[in-house]
């Protein structure tokens, strides 16, 4: 299981821009074969940050999705960004 996560910032102002422009990104993500689970969410303290979260059955499935990126129009509003890769080799029942 592959999982990426962590946190985006965004120029003042674009947040709400920025999610909704993210919104298709979403939806064509949670149809895509091996995606468990994409979110991209408004973080409740810090007005300009954005929290990412997705869960991919494989390494494969991941970069199939991915292709070429996010376009210009989130990239352009991004000032910062803090999300890493992670390979999960087994998982269960906290």
């Amino acid at each position: 299981m592959i999982i990426v996560s962590g946190s985006i910032h965004v120029r003042p102002g674009q947040r709400d821009a920025f999610l909704a422009s993210s919104r298709d990104a979403i939806v064509e993500a949670r149809a895509t074969e091996g995606c468990l689970d994409f979110v991209v969410a408004a973080d409740p303290i810090e007005r300009n940050r954005v929290n990412v979260y997705e869960e991919w059955e494989s390494e494969g499935a991941l970069i199939a999705f991915r292709g070429a990126g996010p376009g210009s129009g989130l990239t352009s509003t991004i000032v910062r960004v803090g999300v890493r890769r992670h390979v999960i080799a087994s998982s269960g029942p906290p």
